[in-house]
C-alpha cells in the first residue's frame, strides 16, 4: 500500500503486584512492578520465547490456602517455574534475573536481605542460573521486564536510595539489563 505508515507494535503493560505472578509469550508484553524489601524473580526460556515475573513479600511462612501462601517466596517461586513450564518452557533452558531486597528501614531485622538470600539459594538449589541480579541496597526500585526477550530495566524510586550496581552473573548474549 503506497503512503501507508507501518504500524508499530503496541506495548502492553501488566503490573505484577505483591503476591502475584504473570507468564506470557507475547513479545509486546512488558511486566512491571515496584519493589522495596520484596523480591521479584524474572524467569524465561529464551528458546521457547516464554517467561514471567513474580513478586514476593517474605521468604517462607505459615498459613493455609493459596491466598495466604501467595505472600511467600517458597510458594511463588514454584508457581512461576511451573507456569513457565506449562507454557512451553523447558527446565534445562530456564534463566533468571533477580531484583529487590532493599533495606527499607533501620531496624534490627533486614527483611530485604532475607528475601534476597532466599531467592538466590532457591534458584541455586533448583539449578536455575541467575544471569543478572540487582539485590539489596537501600531503597526501592521500579522494574520493567520483557519476558520474551529477557530485557530488563530498573529505576530508583526513592530519594537517597543507594542500590548496588546490577551484576551480570555471567556473560550473556541476550537479555541485557538497562538502568534508567
Amino acid at each position: 500500500m503506497i503512503g501507508a505508515a507501518a504500524q508499530e507494535p503496541v506495548e502492553r503493560r501488566v503490573h505484577v503486584g505483591q503476591g502475584d505472578h504473570f507468564v506470557s509469550s507475547d513479545p509486546d508484553v512488558v511486566l512491571t512492578t515496584v519493589l522495596g524489601s520484596c523480591v521479584a524473580l524474572c524467569l524465561r526460556d529464551p528458546a521457547a520465547g516464554v517467561g514471567g515475573m513474580n513478586h514476593f513479600l517474605l521468604p517462607e511462612g505459615s498459613g493455609s490456602g493459596t491466598d495466604v501462601g501467595r505472600r511467600y517466596g517458597a510458594y511463588l517461586m514454584e508457581v512461576l517455574i511451573n507456569d513457565v513450564l506449562k507454557a512451553g518452557g523447558r527446565r534445562e533452558r530456564l534463566e533468571a534475573k533477580l531484583f529487590g531486597g532493599g533495606r527499607m528501614f533501620d531496624s534490627l531485622s533486614d527483611v530485604g536481605a532475607a528475601n534476597a538470600d532466599f531467592a538466590e539459594k532457591f534458584l541455586a538449589d533448583e539449578g536455575i542460573p541467575v544471569v543478572s541480579r540487582s539485590l539489596r541496597g537501600a531503597g526501592g526500585r521500579r522494574i520493567h521486564y520483557w519476558p520474551v526477550s529477557g530485557r530488563a530495566r530498573q529505576r530508583v524510586v526513592t530519594d537517597g536510595a543507594i542500590l548496588p550496581p546490577a551484576i551480570p552473573s555471567s556473560p550473556v548474549a541476550t537479555g541485557d539489563l538497562e538502568l534508567f
